[in-house]
């Protein structure tokens, strides 16, 4: 009985107690006895989570959601058209197109193998015509019919054919094309207005960015595919006529055979580039920038692309060159040729000089100035800045029209002759006549070292040179014996670059002049 008392009065007591703690809290929370220290946990937590949010962009970058690429190329489908181009192949010729397999004069192989009188492939009649197709892809980019493409898929087309959607065909005709940029705006006529697309940027656009490439490839008719962009200002080596004016995008977006003149579109459905090339290589294909295409876009109209023309070779001023002239940075365009007659030897220029701007444009390499100049028309003056000799000069220059020569490649036989000497990984001996004749040379060419082997481990192989070239002049100063080339390569300061003056080739009076720079070891 007295244990129960005993536990009854222990909880009553535990109880009163639980209750005064309770009413305390609430009599401190009345009389504002917490309110301080409550404040500085809300100021420290609100702190907290201001410097997570400041952070948060170094920390760890905003997610953003990809796009739906259904829906961009479903705002940009309808206006991708397919090109078919037909070659009418003569007879005579389609006899020769054989690569004269089998027999010396390119007959046919089933003749070969066969004879006259043995089984022919139907429609191979030899006194009949031929057709030959090839595709591509195009897209409209005006309302009444105007399509951009690339050169090379209607270039000697004797017919061009344009389906826009699944069933309308168009007859299309060539209103001007370009073959150095691989660009070509076609024309169709159509009762309604065509869909088109809209033109981008191309030199806002980043490495990184995705991108969506649209065509016909292998015959798929409008096929998508998606990657990014892998680099800009590329040079692909794509064909002689485009080697002075590549600058292209490239892309991990796959472009197969028909991709080409189809466009390579930015998340925001708009054409940056125009699907060129693909390399022999896995995710790696080529576009012209559409900023290009937009720029030639009114010549093209025209029917022709003209260009300003200086007349001058250069090449991009690197670390190497920085070394060589003693520049505060790798920056500007030197010049290694200067053709005689042309604007840039009539403004004053010569070989060596450094271009630094062209009227009010910055010449940071060869691609700006290679631009500004090709961008003008003939007979419109520029003003170029350059330095000579760490001077800072001016010429005014009057640009004549850009024609594209073909160039002859070089004969090259062995070398028998003797004294050769060995120096910077390079065999040299004098030029003489029987050397002129070995190598192709013409007989104007009287002053100079010929190289006659290049180990392609050394100083010299790692300037390019070649078995062949000519060494005119070493720093500044002409070389007519390997003795004198000598005497100006001791004369140079020890673990500086050494310029040589170089011709290469010159038979038939083609002849490629350019500058070298040899460090020693």
């Amino acid at each position: 009985m007295d244990g129960m008392r005993t536990k009854t009065k222990v909880l009553s007591l535990a109880a009163l107690l639980t209750g005064s703690v309770v009413f305390g809290m609430i009599l401190a929370g009345t009389l504002d006895f917490t309110k301080h220290a409550s404040a500085q946990k809300t100021a420290a937590a609100s702190a907290v989570a201001a410097a997570a949010t400041a952070e948060a962009p170094t920390r760890a970058p905003q997610m953003i959601a990809l796009p739906s690429f259904a829906d961009i190329a479903e705002q940009v489908m309808p206006a991708i058209v397919s090109v078919t181009a037909t070659d009418i192949i003569k007879a005579d010729k389609r006899r020769r197109s054989f690569h004269n397999f089998g027999n010396p004069d390119g007959s046919d192989p089933f003749e070969f193998f066969f004879g006259p009188d043995g089984p022919r492939r139907k429609g191979a009649d030899d006194d009949e015509d031929q057709k030959q197709l090839s595709g591509g892809t195009g897209f409209l980019i005006e309302s009444d019919g105007y399509i951009l493409t690339n050169n090379h898929v209607i270039e000697g087309a004797d017919k061009i054919e344009v389906k826009v959607g699944d069933k309308d065909d168009y007859a299309a005709k060539i209103v001007g094309r370009d073959p150095a940029s691989d660009l070509a705006l076609l024309k169709i006529d159509g009762a309604r207005p065509f869909p088109t697309v809209k033109l981008g940027d191309s030199d806002r656009i980043r490495v990184g960015e995705w991108v969506m490439a649209i065509g016909d490839p292998l015959n798929f008719d409008k096929s998508v595919t998606v990657g990014v962009i892998s680099g800009k200002g590329r040079y692909a080596g794509l064909s002689r006529a485009t080697a002075n004016f590549e600058s292209l995008l490239q892309t991990d977006a796959a472009i197969n055979f028909g991709n080409s003149g189809g466009p390579l579109v930015n998340v925001a459905g708009e054409v940056v580039g125009i699907n060129t090339a693909i390399a022999r290589a896995q995710n790696i294909g080529f576009a012209v920038p559409v900023n290009m295409a937009k720029r030639l876009l009114p010549q093209l109209r025209k029917g022709k692309v003209v260009r300003g023309f200086l007349g001058v070779g250069i090449e991009s001023i690197d670390k190497k060159w920085q070394e060589t002239y003693d520049l505060k940075a790798p920056e500007g365009a030197l010049v290694t040729s200067v053709e005689a007659g042309k604007p840039a030897e009539k403004a004053g220029l010569k070989r060596e000089d450094i271009i630094t701007k062209v009227d009010d444009v910055a010449v940071k390499n060869n691609r700006d100035l290679i631009d500004y100049v090709s961008g003008k028309g003939p007979g419109t003056k520029v003003t170029i800045a350059y330095l000579r000799d760490g001077r800072e000069k001016t010429a005014v220059a009057t640009l004549e029209e850009r024609v594209e020569a073909g160039e002859k490649p070089t004969k090259e036989e062995e070398d028998s002759s003797a004294g050769k000497q060995k120096m910077l990984g390079l065999e040299l001996d004098e030029l003489t006549s029987q050397a002129r004749r070995a190598y192709g040379l013409d007989r104007e060419l009287q002053k100079g070292v010929i190289i006659t082997h290049v180990k392609p481990v050394s100083p010299a192989g790692d300037a390019n040179l070649q078995e062949g070239d000519v060494i005119l002049e070493v720093n500044g100063t002409a070389v007519g014996s390997v003795e004198e080339l000598q005497a100006q390569i001791r004369k140079a300061p020890k673990g500086k670059y050494v310029r040589f003056y170089v011709q290469r080739g010159g038979g038939h009076g083609q002849a490629l002049k350019f500058l070298a720079a040899v460090k020693p070891e």
